[in-house]
C-alpha cells in the first residue's frame, strides 16, 4: 500500500508559518478530494479558499500541502485504502489515528508547524493522541464550515493541531483573528471516570499524574449517560453522513470507487430512519444539559483522550476509537487533547483530554499550558 502524509504537496516560499490543511478544506487552485477516489476522479480545482483560511492567508502562512485523511473523514484509524496511510512518527507499525491523520503526522514529523483538521467524533483529538501532538476541537459553530466537505454538519468542527499548546493557540488565532488566551488556568478540574469504558490503566494513571503534578484541585465528577451519548452520536453521524454523501452513493460509477469499508458503512447509514433521528435529536438536547450540569461545580472536565494506545496497523479495524471523544461532539462543547508522559519503560505518550463549556477555548488552552509546563520537568518519560 502506498504511504502519503499529503494528498497534494504545494510549493511554498517565504518565512511564514508552515500550514498543512486537511484535504476536505478548500484551497484555491487545488482539488478537494476528502481522501476519496470517488471524489478525486471528478474533482476540479477549488475556485476560492474556504473562509476558515482567511486569517492564515492574511498572516502570510505557507500552505505546504493538502493533508491525507480517512476516506470522506468517515473513520478514526487513519488508514486510507486509496491514498495510503500516513506513517506514525512515534511507531511506523502503528496507526496514526484519524480522520485527520495527515494533519497530525505532518506536525509530528516536522513537515508543518501547524495543521488544520476537522473533528466530528474525535478526528482531531484521536490522531493528536496517537502521534503525540496537541489538538483542539472547537465549539460547534465557532469556526465557519463553508468550503469544507461535510460529514455530519451538526457535529462537524474545524480546529488547529500543533506540537504544543502555544502552537495550537496561535493556530486558533489564525482561524479566528483577534483570539487570545486572556484568562487564567482552571483552578478546579472535574475528573471523569467511566465504568463502561475500559481505559488502559497506564493511560489513566498518566492523566491522574499530570493533574497532580499541575497542582490543580481535582474533584471526582459523575457523568451518567456517557455510553448512551456515544450511541446517539453514532446515529446522528450516520444519518448526516448518508445525506452528505448521497450523490456518491447514487452514482454507480462513483459508488464503485469508494473503498469497500466506506461504501458498506454509508449504505448501512442510509438505514437510519427519520424516527430514530428524531429520538437522537431529543437525546442530544438532554446530553447538552447533562454536560453543562457536570461543569457547574468545576472549571473544566478531564479524562483520557483515547482509551488505548495506537493499535498496530494489522489491528486497525477495532471498536472504541471514539469512546471518549464523540459525546463531546454530541454536546457541541470544545475539548483539548495534549500528550502527557507515562511511567518509565513506556515508549508512547498518553493523551489527556480537557473539556470546557461552549466558547471556553481560552480556558482550555490556559489550563493545557499549565499542565504542559508541569509535566515537562525532569524525570518524566515521553516519546515526544
Amino acid at each position: 500500500m502506498p504511504v502519503a502524509t499529503f494528498i497534494t504537496r504545494l510549493p511554498s516560499s517565504g518565512d511564514g508559518i508552515r500550514l498543512a490543511v486537511k484535504d476536505l478544506i478548500d484551497v484555491a487552485g487545488v482539488p478537494t478530494t476528502a481522501g476519496s477516489r470517488a471524489l478525486a476522479a471528478t474533482a476540479v480545482a477549488a475556485e476560492r479558499d474556504a473562509p476558515c483560511l482567511a486569517g492564515a492567508r492574511a498572516a502570510g502562512a505557507r500552505i505546504v500541502g493538502k493533508a491525507n485523511l480517512d476516506e470522506l473523514a468517515f473513520g478514526a484509524s487513519g488508514v486510507n485504502a486509496y491514498f495510503g496511510t500516513p506513517v506514525n512518527p512515534l511507531d511506523p507499525g502503528r496507526v496514526p489515528g484519524g480522520s485527520s491523520s495527515g494533519s497530525a503526522v505532518a506536525v509530528a514529523a516536522g513537515e508543518a508547524d501547524l495543521a488544520y483538521g476537522s473533528d466530528t467524533g474525535g478526528s482531531i483529538r484521536i490522531p493528536s493522541a496517537f502521534c503525540g501532538v496537541t489538538g483542539l476541537k472547537t465549539t460547534h459553530g465557532r469556526i465557519p464550515l463553508a468550503g469544507v466537505w461535510p460529514l455530519a454538519p451538526s457535529m462537524d468542527t474545524i480546529g488547529p493541531m500543533a506540537r504544543d499548546v502555544a502552537g495550537v493557540a496561535a493556530g486558533l488565532a489564525l482561524l479566528e483573528p483577534g483570539f487570545s488566551v486572556d484568562v487564567a488556568a482552571a483552578a478546579r478540574v472535574g475528573r471523569i471516570r467511566l465504568a463502561d469504558v475500559d481505559v488502559d490503566p497506564v493511560i489513566d494513571a498518566a492523566v491522574d499524574a499530570a493533574l497532580a503534578r499541575c497542582g490543580v484541585q481535582v474533584i471526582e465528577v459523575s457523568l451518567p449517560g456517557w455510553g448512551a451519548a456515544r450511541r446517539t452520536s453514532d446515529v446522528i453521524i450516520d444519518a448526516e453522513a448518508a445525506v452528505s454523501n448521497r450523490a456518491l452513493l447514487a452514482d454507480p460509477a462513483r459508488r464503485d470507487l469508494l473503498s469497500p469499508r466506506v461504501r458498506a458503512g454509508l449504505v448501512e447509514a442510509q438505514a437510519v430512519t427519520s424516527a430514530q433521528l428524531l429520538v437522537a435529536r431529543a437525546e442530544q438536547e438532554r446530553w447538552r444539559d447533562a454536560m453543562a450540569a457536570a461543569l457547574r461545580g468545576v472549571d473544566v472536565l478531564a479524562l483520557a483522550t483515547v482509551p488505548f494506545f495506537p493499535p498496530r496497523l494489522e489491528d486497525a479495524v477495532r471498536h472504541g476509537y471514539l469512546a471518549l471523544t464523540s459525546p463531546v461532539n454530541l454536546a457541541g462543547f470544545p475539548a483539548l487533547a495534549l500528550p502527557v508522559p507515562v511511567s518509565a519503560g513506556q515508549r508512547l505518550p498518553a493523551s489527556l483530554q480537557l473539556i470546557g463549556r461552549p466558547g471556553a477555548e481560552a480556558l482550555l488552552l490556559a489550563t493545557g499550558a499549565a499542565i504542559e509546563s508541569a509535566v515537562s520537568g525532569p524525570g518524566q518519560s515521553s516519546a515526544r
